[in-house]
Parts: C-alpha cells; structure tokens; sequence
C-alpha cells in the first residue's frame, strides 16, 4: 500500500474521507471530509492534506496531539493513512507558510481543495469564505499506509 492506492481510491469516491482524531478522554472523534494527495508546502513529501474550519473539532484535537487516521474506501477495497498532522492556518502558524514568510494560506489552501478533487468559478470569493470561517489546511505526514 501507498499514497497512490490512497488517491486513486479517493478519486473513484468524490475524495470522500473519514478523518479521526483523538479526544482528551481518549475517545476518537471521527468525521467524513475531502481530502486529497499533494506535495507538502515545505520539504515537498508526498501526504495526505485536507482543509478543516477553525472550530472544528478535529483541529482542536490535533492542536492538543497531533496524530490523526486517515481512511478511504472503494467498494470492499480501503487504505489508511496515520501519521503526525500539521495545521497551517490564521490560527495556527507553520513556518515556511506563515509568520516569517509571506503568508502562503491562501495559495496552501486552494492547493489542497484542488488535490481533494476541487474547483471555483470564483477564487477570490473563496479565499474570503475560507478567511471567514478562519479554515486551515491539515498536511498528514504517513507514518503508516495499510489495506486491502
């Protein structure tokens, strides 16, 4: 398994994900997002990115451990990603994205809605939707893929 199988499935299902995080009880929270495969904006390895809104609760999760599962599934066929999650938002500096260099969120952020099988008839109208609801992009470094 790699991130190949992980983006042709996604491909064939809409880039329908199941994201799961974990609670400070320990629980898991899980939620069905987009999410797609794309170069990291700073070394440039192969992950897994989606974009989440500013209260969701996945990224107060992540902010609190930052470790996340990523799972898509094509028929009886699935692959999984768990790796260490990233966020990159106005909320949430990553350097080599934000602070001391210009600020790339909203370029990272069209970035990964297009890697997620994404387009708009009106970028700038989505950058000011995404800057409202202060959305950030998440960027999962696999640490390990499995399926079947």
């Amino acid at each position: 398994m790699d991130l190949d199988d992980f983006r042709e499935r996604a491909a064939g299902e809409h880039f329908l994900v199941v994201v799961s995080t974990a609670r400070s009880d320990g629980s898991i929270q899980s939620s069905v997002v987009n999410a797609g495969v794309m170069d990291h904006p700073v070394h440039g390895t192969p992950i897994v990115a989606l974009v989440a809104a500013g209260g969701s609760v996945k990224l107060a999760n992540l902010r609190a451990r930052p470790w996340m599962t990523v799972t898509v599934r094509a028929g009886w066929r699935w692959t999984t990603v768990e790796g260490a999650g990233e966020i990159a938002g106005p909320d949430d500096p990553l350097t080599g994205v934000t602070g001391e260099h210009a600020d790339r969120v909203p370029t990272l952020l069209r970035e990964v809605f297009r890697a997620a099988g994404g387009s708009h008839d009106d970028w700038v109208e989505y950058d000011a939707t995404m800057a409202r609801e202060r959305r950030a992009a998440v960027l999962v470094t696999p640490s390990r893929i499995y399926g079947v």
